[in-house]
């Protein structure tokens, strides 16, 4: 976007004005985000000089942006999953998964309710929607071993998370694709993988210590949930679940091997849906009724990434940041790579809560030119993004963890926190032995 005086010829540096104000209204008890992004981008319009009256243009041509796409790959990933509750296929996949492992033991329920939850996230693309099909689950199977609700907030959100990092169509995936330019095999090699391994081996050990310190004082209240243990798929949901995952991974393979782009992710996802839910039974008004209904949970999260894309390109059009890559580049390059890995690793560490998609489509604004400039490997950038927009939600309390404490009925913040900073701590040291290594 081209570079435009700002109002009053305040100088460039004020255009990040937007960006700290969403910082403080993130902050804010009880404050909406797409309340918080739409004041961002008045204010933006405001700095810039651009009409009020018409910024129904400037969100219409933010209907066709990338922040757009990953908004609405956010919502079919929502859709999929209400589909595959109708069905049971959540719960069959879940019940295999736990029943082959063996839950009569803390270590195996911890191991278990691991792998469960980083496999539906890998499957679905979505961290919040994949737990909350498994949680009501998973917590009547895990409770009767002994297993907290502090442990299974902290396995959640850590090996949940990974799962992110792992799928072809999650948001991350796709954001670090487009910013990067790398291949899905790539991405993985260079970030996916290195990441979601150190998170695994993390959160074990960190599940393990707080179960330890919290077992008998509290406990899960069951009255809610129903004893699965004699659980027994009916030959529909079988059937469909052999047909949601062959139909998955087949469709999954074709992208890759033909690499296909972010949008093959909308494909996907309806044709699983409807694959699966006809294979149940259902009738395709049924599914499509059950899509929508999935899709709805997320339609403040597609309004959100719509009004980020303005709020960005106000900030942009601003020349702030310009301004402010001139402010950091002779410190960072005179740093070296190591540092200088570390440093915007931090920055992006410590950065919005709660928009990780906006967020590192922010770094590859305020940094991406610098780095490429530096002659920075492609893959040290894949895995610094990765880190700097995804590990953010480990730093302080925001929507990912506390959903996870929602979901597994735990009120334990300080537990959080221990995995949170125990996980950035082992991340940086793999930016700083990446960044040695490329």
């Amino acid at each position: 976007m081209e570079t435009k005086e700002l109002l009053f010829n305040l100088p460039p540096i004020v255009g990040l004005l937007p960006l700290l104000l969403y910082v403080f209204l993130s902050f804010k008890k009880n404050s909406n985000a797409v309340v918080n992004v739409g004041i961002c981008v008045i204010l933006g319009a405001i700095l810039v000089k651009q009409p009020l009256l018409e910024l129904g243009d400037v969100i219409k041509e933010a209907m066709g942006s990338f922040l757009a796409l990953v908004g609405l790959i956010i919502m079919l990933g929502s859709g999929l999953g209400s589909v595959l509750q109708t069905t049971g296929i959540a719960e069959n996949i879940v019940h295999f998964l736990m029943d082959k492992i063996g839950i009569n033991t803390e270590r195996k329920a911890i191991l278990a309710t691991m792998l469960t939850s980083v496999i539906l996230v890998t499957l679905l693309g979505t961290l919040a929607g994949a737990n909350a099909v498994i949680a009501p689950i998973v917590i009547s199977l895990v409770a009767a071993v002994g297993i907290t609700p502090s442990t299974l907030a902290v396995i959640f959100q850590g090996a949940g998370q990974a799962g992110l990092f792992l799928s072809p169509f999650s948001p991350p995936m796709v954001t670090l694709k487009e910013i990067t330019g790398l291949t899905y095999g790539q991405v993985l090699m260079y970030a996916g993988i290195p990441v979601a391994l150190s998170m695994w081996i993390v959160t074990y050990f960190v599940a393990k210590h707080v179960q330890k310190s919290t077992k008998g004082i509290s406990k899960f209240d069951l009255k809610e949930f129903t004893d699965n243990k004699e659980y027994k798929p009916t030959k529909q949901t079988n059937r469909a679940t052999i047909v949601f995952l062959v139909s998955l991974f087949t469709l999954l393979v074709f992208g890759v091997v033909k690499g296909r782009g972010a949008s093959y992710a909308i494909f996907i996802m309806i044709t699983v849906a409807m694959l699966t839910g006809l294979s149940f039974g259902l009738k395709a008004k049924d599914i499509a009724e059950d899509f929508f209904k999935g899709m709805q949970k997320m339609v403040w999260m597609f309004c959100m990434f719509i009004l980020f894309e303005p709020f960005l390109r106000f900030v942009e059009a601003s020349g702030a940041f310009t301004a402010l890559f001139e402010l950091l580049e002779p410190l960072v390059i005179s740093s070296g790579q190591v540092i200088t890995s570390v440093v915007i690793a931090l920055i992006g560490v410590f950065g919005i809560n709660g928009a990780a998609v906006a967020q590192a489509v922010l770094m590859d604004n305020l940094f991406g030119e610098m780095i490429r400039g530096m002659g920075m490997h492609m893959g040290l950038w894949c895995l610094l993004v990765l880190v700097g927009h995804q590990i953010t939600s480990f730093a302080y309390p925001g929507v990912d963890m506390l959903g996870a404490m929602g979901l597994a009925q735990s009120k334990d913040i300080k537990s959080m926190l221990k995995l949170g900073y125990s996980i950035i701590l082992v991340t940086m040291t793999l930016v700083v032995i990446m960044a040695v290594i490329l």
